[in-house]
């Protein structure tokens, strides 16, 4: 079965869906040049939790867990399946790593998780796997647990990290708004280390990257990042589409081939 390389999709907000962002579209072109998966296992930075957490459904639902966007948003759906024995797979090597996950029975997706796969797998018939976004603990955790699960890549699983490169809500401007110079040089770092494989500085952001609390008063939009890269193994990143809208909202997206 093909590797399929994991990916970083900066998500943004559900009117991706809808607006004149290109970003959706490269979403969808990447995901129709690429080999179908057999599943998708999805770290989204909405999907919170203090331990590791693993999720399965019978039938998600998209959760609209957002406000004040235009109500054509609040009718779409994502009704994937999922797979239990492949939960507890991810399970299983998570505990062989040394890290104790729990399985969780859940219904909704947040929309971290279904805005991208709405886009990249409309007719919503992979198997869906999600493990919660760890917002306590730091970068190498996440690179950790993507690294235990890296192997999931050569078995049909096309692995997600959905987060954002810059997440400030307070510094957002008008659409046409020029980027801040901060988002900006913040999205230039990161970019640099991710083509140059970088891993180390990458995990020591928080003192190494220029503006990091500007761009990330809290750090739940970045975590996923480090989970792609782990699930990579560290590999050098492909950037698919860089980008910044409403003045600060970093869209960049990365494949690790």
């Amino acid at each position: 079965m093909s590797l399929l390389a994991p990916l970083f999709i900066s998500h943004g907000g559900p009117d991706v869906l809808i607006n004149a962002s290109p970003a959706r579209h490269i979403w969808q072109q990447y995901a129709a040049t690429q080999p179908r998966p057999r599943a998708i296992l999805i770290m989204s930075a909405h999907h919170l939790a203090r331990e590791p957490l693993v999720g399965w459904s019978p039938r998600w639902q998209a959760v609209h867990d957002f406000g004040g966007f235009p109500r054509e948003l609040y009718a779409l759906n994502y009704p994937a399946v999922s797979d239990e024995q492949l939960a507890r797979q991810v399970q299983a090597r998570l505990a062989a790593a040394g890290v104790a996950a729990h399985l969780q029975q859940a219904n909704g997706l947040d929309h971290g998780a279904w805005v991208p796969l709405l886009m990249m797998y409309p007719q919503a018939d992979i198997p869906v796997i999600t493990l919660a976004t760890l917002p306590h603990q730091d970068a190498r955790t996440h690179y950790l647990l993507g690294k235990a699960l890296a192997d999931l890549a050569a078995d049909g699983v096309q692995i997600i990290g959905s987060g954002s490169v810059t997440h400030n809500l307070y510094a957002l401007g008008a659409p046409d708004a020029p980027a801040q110079p901060w988002a900006q040089a913040f999205a230039d770092w990161v970019a640099a280390r991710l083509e140059q494989g970088d891993s180390e500085a990458l995990l020591s952001w928080q003192t190494q990257a220029p503006f990091a609390r500007e761009n990330h008063p809290s750090d739940e939009h970045l975590l996923p990042l480090f989970f792609a890269l782990g699930a990579a193994q560290g590999r050098p990143g492909r950037s698919l589409h860089r980008g910044i809208e409403y003045a600060a909202v970093t869209m960049d997206a990365w494949v690790f081939e």
